[in-house]
């Protein structure tokens, strides 16, 4: 039996993942997270097999979960349940730890063989990313080494996406990563230094072009916000 940890932020996803799991004799939900802090104290408790995690939460995000339990020794395996797909994120997973990493408008069917692969020591990546990013994460070319993204650190990548992403303030960015305003400030201004930014608008143009925000319309609004579906886990 593996036993299954489901980590993410919005109840309508945990709830189609466990219906989705109720059908399948191998599989078990040992516990249910809304947040990264929370998602620590169930793994530590639980011990399941396998974490079905987002990547965006609050609290502290998933990479963040992935680094702690690494760093625990808590041997968990982890597919990355996200809605996003971009290459950064993907690499940036698998950099981290997780074992596989699937997209929320993929089919119940990649789900369940992500969790089952990664549960014997297997990866997986779904279909639509599966040679782009397995690729981009092996060879080591010039394009990532000259990349000055690649000079920050973890937690001056966190930073640059809560403020990008979740449009916080430095106060709430200290707030949510439990440090002072000063170290966020400080964070953030060598992060905006190696990115070569002078400004807000100039970090979230940079944002768009790396791929962390989807592009503007004419509008200024996001062209993907109402196109994203609504993602089911019901079996089929």
């Amino acid at each position: 039996m593996i036993s299954l940890l489901l980590v993410d932020g919005h109840e309508v996803v945990r709830k189609g993942i466990r219906a989705l799991v109720g059908s399948e004799p191998d599989l078990t939900v040992a516990g249910e997270a809304s947040d990264g802090l929370e998602a620590l104290r169930l793994a530590e408790e639980t011990q399941p097999d396998v974490m079905v995690l987002e990547l965006m939460l609050k609290g502290i995000g998933g990479l963040e979960v992935m680094q702690q339990l690494n760093g625990r020794s808590l041997p968990i395996k982890t597919v990355i349940l996200s809605m996003y797909g971009n290459e950064v994120y993907v690499v940036e997973a698998l950099r981290a730890g997780a074992q596989a990493y699937v997209l929320k408008d993929s089919s119940a069917d990649e789900l369940l063989t992500a969790i089952r692969k990664v549960a014997v020591g297997q990866s997986f990546l779904c279909s639509r990313l599966a040679q782009r990013a397995f690729d981009a994460y092996s060879r080591k070319n010039m394009q990532w080494g000259e990349d000055p993204y690649e000079a920050l650190t973890n937690r001056e990548r966190q930073i640059l996406h809560l403020i990008v992403q979740e449009e916080l303030s430095s106060a709430l960015i200290a707030k949510r990563l439990y440090i002072s305003r000063r170290t966020v400030e400080i964070h953030r201004s060598n992060m905006m230094r190696k990115l070569s930014v002078k400004s807000h608008n100039s970090l979230i143009r940079y944002a768009i072009q790396r791929g962390f925000l989807p592009p503007l319309d004419e509008n200024g609004d996001d062209v993907d916000r109402a196109s994203r579906k609504i993602y089911s886990m019901s079996p089929v």
